[in-house]
């Protein structure tokens, strides 16, 4: 199958956002402009000029971490691979393609403000990387997101220079077979160019904003699903008063309000149900819109994340300056990832709580136990909620904050820490499982307008139902429900996408 690539433009007026993230998953063309390339050529020779002037600098002249005390090793090239093989030591599981392939191109942005002084061949090689279906093969473990993501990019660099391991076209296989079938030349690495790869947040911010949107398809995802409850309930919608809302004091409560009115616009309440609804559907506007604020505080670190410069030192050719500081400490990321975690983990618990609803003859209209018309001899979806059970306390076990768990490391030169990495990563893992719980409540609701007659009422809702029932049959035999849940997490992630443009 041959992969078209994505195209970016990568210029200062045109930043990197997470649907770029997703992107990148893909081989991506990424264009560079004239700007661009002087930026990061006048960059290198500024580096050059300090070296030749005998100017101290972190990494280049010196050791690295707390040994910056003793000389680095005379021989520019021999540096740069003593930067990276005491670094090569990331331990676990690979982490996922899509999270490495951002991770290349979030470093690539970086690099492109001319700031690093990487040179122009090394700045190209990675555009050309990114062109390709080349994937170095990262570990997960070795973050602590301080000095950035030292551990995981030496893992990619070393890759990009034929050691180790990579994927090419999905496969996993040695790096340098990779790098010949994508039709790559070894990265050959001079100056400062491997602590310009590896002194960044690269891996941290990208698998921060590949969260950040998959959790916006998400919360859109749990608005639609909850009007679609409210109607199958037979609810009526008084809970979304304008008045109401407005009187709460948070605007993207009220928000939230109007999102769920525009999906229930048209529903027909049955006049059967009690005055006040359970939390999980009259709470609904201010749980998702406390978790939309979330949201869109995480998503504006992320793309500030995007558009800076993670790196140390920091070389201002305008100014003669070396600014040597802290510009790799992932704290932004590392904050926001943990607050989406928790938000995505409380929209989770609405979601789970919102399926029990659903299967509770005793709460749900009328609908049978389990949503299915032959209890015992047929078990509807029973598995499924088992299955939703169990996700939901995962992500209740993942939520604990990483961003706090500072412990010392490097002989105290790192000393506090915000593991950021860890942060991000596991935030990407808890919006891969709120998909999930989506998935299992979109069979159920689909299930459960197959059996309510008429359907959904509210037009939008019903159209909602209709994209879920193009992937899903009626559960009126017992059968196997995984592939459905993926099927119905897909559909909805799609369906929002088309109602909203796909806007971020």
């Amino acid at each position: 199958m041959t992969l078209v690539p994505a195209v970016f433009t990568l210029s200062s007026t045109d930043p990197l956002t997470p649907a770029s993230l997703e992107a990148a998953a893909r081989p991506v063309d990424v264009v560079v402009t004239e700007e661009t390339e002087r930026r990061v050529a006048r960059g290198r020779a500024f580096v050059d000029r300090c070296l030749a002037d005998g100017r101290p600098v972190y990494g280049a002249t010196t050791g690295f971490g707390p040994l910056v005390v003793f000389d680095g090793r005379a021989d520019d090239e021999d540096q740069c691979d003593n930067a990276l093989q005491h670094l090569t030591a990331g331990q676990g599981p690979d982490l996922p393609v899509e999270v490495v392939r951002a991770a290349v191109l979030v470093r690539f942005r970086s690099l492109s403000h001319g700031l690093s002084g990487v040179s122009p061949a090394v700045f190209r090689g990675l555009r050309d990387m990114l062109a390709t279906s080349f994937t170095p093969a990262v570990p997960e473990f070795g973050s602590v997101g301080a000095s950035g993501d030292l551990v995981p990019l030496a893992h990619v660099v070393q890759a990009l220079r034929g050691v180790g391991h990579a994927y090419f076209d999905g496969v996993r296989m040695p790096a340098a077979e990779a790098l010949a079938l994508a039709g790559l030349t070894p990265l050959a690495l001079t100056g400062r160019d491997a602590l310009s790869l590896v002194n960044g947040t690269s891996v941290t911010t990208a698998a921060a904003g590949l969260a950040v949107a998959s959790a916006r398809r998400s919360h859109e995802v749990a608005l639609a699903l909850s009007a679609l409850l409210t109607d199958l309930l037979g609810a009526a919608p008084a809970f979304l008063s304008p008045h109401l809302l407005s009187a709460f004091g948070h605007p993207e409560t009220a928000w939230a309000g109007r999102r769920l009115a525009h999906w229930l616009e048209g529903t027909v309440p049955t006049g059967k149900r009690s005055l006040q609804e359970p939390y999980s559907v009259r709470c609904a506007p201010q749980l998702l819109g406390a978790a939309g604020s979330a949201l869109d505080w995480a998503e504006r670190t992320v793309r500030h994340d995007l558009d800076g410069v993670s790196d140390n030192p920091l070389f201002f050719a305008d100014e003669d300056l070396t600014a040597h500081g802290g510009n790799f400490f992932g704290q932004p990321a590392a904050f926001a990832s943990d607050t989406l975690s928790m938000a995505l983990t409380q929209t989770g618990n609405l979601a789970e709580r919102q399926l029990d609803l659903l299967i509770d003859p005793n709460r749900n209209a009328g609908l049978p136990a389990m949503l299915t018309p032959h209890a015992g001899e047929q078990h509807g979806v029973q598995g499924l909620q088992v299955v939703a059970t169990s996700v939901v306390v995962a992500m209740r076990r993942a939520c604990v904050p990483a961003s706090t768990q500072s412990i010392p490391t490097n002989l105290h030169n790192q000393d506090v820490i915000p593991f950021g990495t860890q942060a991000a990563i596991t935030a990407l893992r808890q919006a891969r499982q709120l998909r999930v719980l989506h998935g299992c409540l979109g069979v159920a609701l689909r299930q459960a307008a197959h059996l309510r007659p008429g359907g959904a009422t509210a037009p939008r809702c019903a159209e909602l139902v209709g994209a879920l029932a193009e992937v899903v049959e009626p559960v009126d035999r017992d059968r196997p429900l995984d592939a459905d849940i993926r099927a119905a997490a897909d559909a909805l992630d799609r369906f929002v996408g088309a109602v909203t443009g796909g806007a971020e």
